[in-house]
């Protein structure tokens, strides 16, 4: 299993690559993310649906079928957490008013870049879990915490000016004010000069990693298999440029999402911690995930933001 999903990915990452090197740059249109973006979740839920039927003729059906949920409910839980992802890669975007045709290249390093840390993190984090119990504790606190404090911040716009990482880099390093077509820096040793979409870049990588640090105790309040926690975890990251393109556009409408969001994190956060007093099913989690994402779509539809009533 672990070496058809490696060839999985690895097909599905080098179809991408051929694809957005033979289309150029260009600015993606709402039709080609819909497109792209179906793909992605049909192809997690045809490796979904190989997973349940491969573990059909090893064991039990019902353990088959619990394997398949756990799947399938960490997948939504990171696809949910990665449109919060979305959200920031959106500011950073219109802060440093990235060009349309340019936001792609951005997106592929930064989803590779997302593959390959989460993967670092799952197996350190299996291997602490496997070694000393009391850590889902410590990822059950911290998840709790981030969610509480994910719900007071909600609605509130994030001063760019003051983020320390974006201050740090803008005092020490030569910089040019304008873009350069795709490119990172202009010049060569002492003369080289790096460009807006270096900066992107380098603040796109920082957010992978403290998403990551959110997401990746998520998902082992689903399950601590390593293979069920990294396949989720790398589907619902394969999708995110093609994300991105379908939702940016729709960022203000689904304003209350943050809500929800937060919800999630502190459901998981409390299931974490009384993982030793009662066990959650697996499918009352799965309902939970999908009511609190859906609930708060309904809503950010039905109640305007306070900007429109205001306006």
């Amino acid at each position: 299993m672990w070496a058809i999903f490696t060839a999985f990915v690895i097909a599905a990452l080098v179809v991408d690559l051929l694809v957005l090197r033979q289309n150029g740059p260009h600015k993606v249109s709402t039709r080609e993310a819909l497109i792209w973006s179906a793909c992605w979740i049909a192809l997690a839920m045809a490796f979904n649906a190989g997973l349940w039927w491969y573990l059909q003729g090893q064991m039990p059906e019902a353990e088959a079928r619990r394997i398949g949920l756990e799947f399938l409910t960490g997948y939504l839980v990171e696809k949910a957490l990665a449109v919060d992802n979305i959200f920031v890669f959106l500011m950073l975007f219109t802060y440093f008013g990235v060009p349309a045709q340019s936001q792609q290249r951005v997106l592929i390093f930064g989803v590779l870049g997302a593959i390959v840390l989460r993967a670092i993190m799952i197996f350190i984090g299996a291997a602490l879990i496997a070694q000393f119990h009391w850590i889902l504790y410590f990822f059950g606190a911290f998840l709790l915490l981030t969610g509480v404090k994910m719900l007071w911040a909600a609605g509130q716009e994030p001063d760019m000016d003051k983020n320390p990482i974006l201050r740090w880099i803008t005092a020490h390093l030569p910089l040019v004010r304008r873009y350069h077509g795709e490119a990172l820096w202009i010049g060569q040793g002492k003369r080289r000069k790096y460009t807006p979409l270096f900066v992107v870049l380098i603040m796109i990588a920082v957010t992978d990693v403290i998403f990551a640090v959110d997401s990746i105790p998520a998902i082992f309040a689903i399950t601590t298999d390593p293979f069920i926690v990294l396949t989720s975890n790398v589907f619902a990251v394969l999708g995110l440029r093609a994300l991105y393109f379908l939702l940016a556009g729709m960022a203000e409408k689904f304003h209350l999402l943050a809500y929800g969001l937060a919800s999630v994190l502190i459901f998981i956060g409390a299931k974490m911690l009384i993982v030793d007093i009662y066990k959650i099913p697996v499918m009352v989690s799965l309902g939970v995930v999908v009511a609190a994402l859906a609930l708060s779509m309904v809503l950010s539809v039905m109640i305007k933001p306070k900007s429109a009533l205001a306006g």
